[in-house]
């Protein structure tokens, strides 16, 4: 894998800018960019370019502080943005509008301590789009200044911040610090210097690990078969099996988790009234069974995923188990009635 290459991820709510500053920083428009928060902006997208001699991926992350995307639908995006990710980002940026800061935007920096951790920041620079709502003559550091929690924000962050205006800064601006192209070399700059402080180390936990071993996996089977495809295509190769892979389980899981607390009623029916037969009941343990039912129907379902070469055979595999796993103690209590022998043993 190049190392040479920067991997960053671009953070923010839907709205505030981000495909627009992936498409300024490349000078190009590559990313898909809507101000709504429609289903396109929960969409991942990772591009990788040249700019200023630097090899960068950008990766526009999904609706994850979005409150109207749907878990269904966001986590096939989470997924394929931790499958782009890995082994794990260079840096973040994290995008705000220059404006008040909301509950909304605080809500957005806790849910970033959440996912990634606190160790996040260390790689993190925080980026403002639309500069054009700052004052005549203000800058961007002068402007946190007048917000406690964007201040503290950039004390997390090292004091690195940036500011641009996707839409109006041209290059020839009269002030230097309005312009675009001035903005990202000075944020170019600010990544290359945060990555050398980080002695070229990208963040990572065990999930991103783990998805960069399967990846590299794959590479190595790739390459045995493929052996004229570049570098580039046996990656990106690799990345889409394991983005298959793992949504293949997941489609396992969900389907599992869903009838297993369907089922989980059923089953508690059955188990409760072996609990009788056996006189083992307690009230207590009958409020879990539905919950459990979840739990176990979640782990049958991903062990009956496992060699599923699609999503629907994977969630057909995880029906069966989930519906022999709730029929059982069905099974069990009509086999004693009919074996009275069993009930005196007990």
């Amino acid at each position: 894998m190049d190392e040479s290459n920067r991997r960053i991820v671009i953070l923010g709510k839907t709205g505030c800018g981000k495909s627009s500053l992936a498409n300024t920083i490349f000078g190009e428009k590559l990313f898909t960019s809507n101000t709504t928060a429609s289903s396109e902006t929960s969409k991942c997208q990772a591009e990788t370019k040249l700019v200023s001699g630097r090899s960068l991926t950008l990766i526009d992350s999904p609706g994850f502080f979005d409150t109207e995307t749907s878990e269904e639908e966001l986590t096939p995006e989470i997924m394929k943005f931790i499958t782009q990710c890995a082994p794990g980002p260079h840096a973040f940026l994290i995008v705000f509008k220059v404006d008040k800061f909301t509950k909304q935007e605080q809500a957005v920096i806790k849910k970033i301590s959440q996912c990634f951790s606190e160790e996040v920041f260390k790689y993190a620079t925080v980026l403002f789009t639309h500069g054009e709502s700052l004052e005549e003559g203000q800058t961007v550091e002068e402007y946190f200044q007048q917000n406690q929690v964007a201040s503290d924000l950039l004390k997390k962050c090292g004091g690195r911040c940036h500011v641009l205006d996707n839409k109006y800064w041209k290059n020839n601006q009269q002030e230097e610090y309005r312009s675009n192209q001035f903005q990202v070399k000075e944020l170019l700059k600010t990544i290359d210097e945060m990555v050398e402080a980080n002695k070229g180390s990208c963040y990572t936990n065990e999930m991103l690990q783990a998805v960069e071993k399967q990846i590299q996996q794959e590479e190595k089977l790739i390459r045995q078969s493929s052996a004229n495809m570049s570098k580039e295509e046996v990656r990106e190769q690799a990345k889409d099996r394991v983005f298959k892979r793992v949504m293949i389980k997941l489609a396992g899981i969900a389907t599992g988790v869903l009838l297993g607390a369907l089922f989980g009623a059923v089953t508690m029916v059955g188990e409760v009234l072996l609990l009788v037969l056996k006189r083992r009941f307690s009230i207590a343990e009958a409020v879990w069974f539905v919950a459990v039912g979840a739990v176990k129907g979640g782990v049958a379902g991903y062990h009956a995923a496992e060699g599923a070469d699609t999503a629907w055979e994977a969630a057909q595999r995880a029906a069966k188990a989930v519906m022999d796993q709730a029929l059982a103690p069905w099974e069990e209590l009509l086999s004693n009635n009919e074996n009275p022998d069993s009930k005196k043993e007990n």
